[in-house]
């Protein structure tokens, strides 16, 4: 008899506290996404030739430098003889040079093209496999909020603007999307 009487609020408690997300709510998301991954401190290294971009403007890096064959640069010019893995104190100078653990731009067979692209083929190429070295979205989710590398764009040195967004806001936004469908935008 007890458990007649409780009925009536079985299915207060099967009410989930938080609304699943919903696709306007990805779009949405996405946008920050977006904003992050198109910033010069992502999109200088997600390239679609072969060489880097630099600075806030994503002029040509300096030098002749080159992806390579795995992305870690051209024979004697591998991106760590000048990229060490931190970033250097003040103290040394202006024009030092920004480091980070394992230093390199994507392979070239998965380069990932994040700038002179469309939001719409952007949100594609994260949704590719084979863009993404064979990472789903849940590993592209990981990687940007472990990924020491993909750190480095929120502290990124001095004299360089780092991404506006706070990394902890882009994970969310990423999960966000991804939990609502991970859709794209029309165009």
């Amino acid at each position: 008899m007890r458990l007649r009487h409780l009925l009536p609020f079985a299915s207060v408690l099967l009410v989930p506290l938080t609304a699943p997300a919903q696709p306007a709510d990805g779009l949405t998301a996405f946008e920050v996404v977006r904003s992050v991954l198109q910033h010069p401190r992502c999109a200088n290294c997600h390239i679609p030739e072969d060489s880097p971009r630099q600075h806030d403007t994503g002029v040509k890096h300096a030098m002749n430098v080159k992806r390579g064959p795995t992305g870690h640069g051209a024979a004697a010019m591998e991106c760590t003889a000048c990229h060490g893995p931190q970033n250097l104190p003040p103290s040394y100078g202006p024009r030092v040079p920004p480091g980070a653990p394992n230093w390199h731009l994507p392979p070239p067979e998965t380069k990932m093209v994040f700038v002179d692209v469309t939001p719409a083929q952007l949100c594609a190429t994260i949704k590719d496999r084979k863009a993404t070295g064979g990472k789903d979205l849940a590993n592209m989710l990981k990687h940007n909020r472990e990924d020491k590398l993909v750190g480095w764009g929120w502290e990124p040195g001095q004299g360089r603007a780092p991404v506006p967004v706070p990394r902890a806001q882009f994970v969310a936004a990423f999960k966000t999307w991804m939990d609502s469908g991970a859709p794209c935008p029309a165009s």
